[in-house]
């Protein structure tokens, strides 16, 4: 691993690949309700950043491994560290759905 490879971000594609390959996983867009309608990762469920603080009430088992995505990756990035800091102990930031192929529903 180089130097670079530290600050790489992860890739979209091969997390959403790891969400469907552990069992128990939830996958949890962050973006707006609206941008959530316009069209999303199958299987994911809407919890909105600025809802986070409802998580215990959706999400329940703090070690429930979770998968966050948004639109750029900015909005992931600071939800995963609100989740930590709220007690969740395997939280996975995935990035931005802008660079995710497969299909959306």
């Amino acid at each position: 691993m180089g130097i670079l490879d530290i600050f790489k971000k992860s890739d979209i594609n091969r997390g959403v690949e790891d969400f469907r390959n552990t069992p128990g996983a939830v996958l949890i867009d962050v973006r707006s309700a609206e941008e959530f309608s316009g069209g999303h990762i199958p299987g994911s469920i809407n919890l909105p950043i600025q809802a986070l603080r409802f998580a215990p009430d959706h999400l329940g088992d703090p070690q429930a491994p979770l998968f966050l995505y948004c639109h750029s990756g900015a909005r992931s990035s600071r939800a995963a560290k609100m989740l930590q800091i709220m007690g969740y102990t395997h939280v996975t930031d995935l990035g931005g759905l802008g660079g995710y192929t497969g299909e959306l529903e």
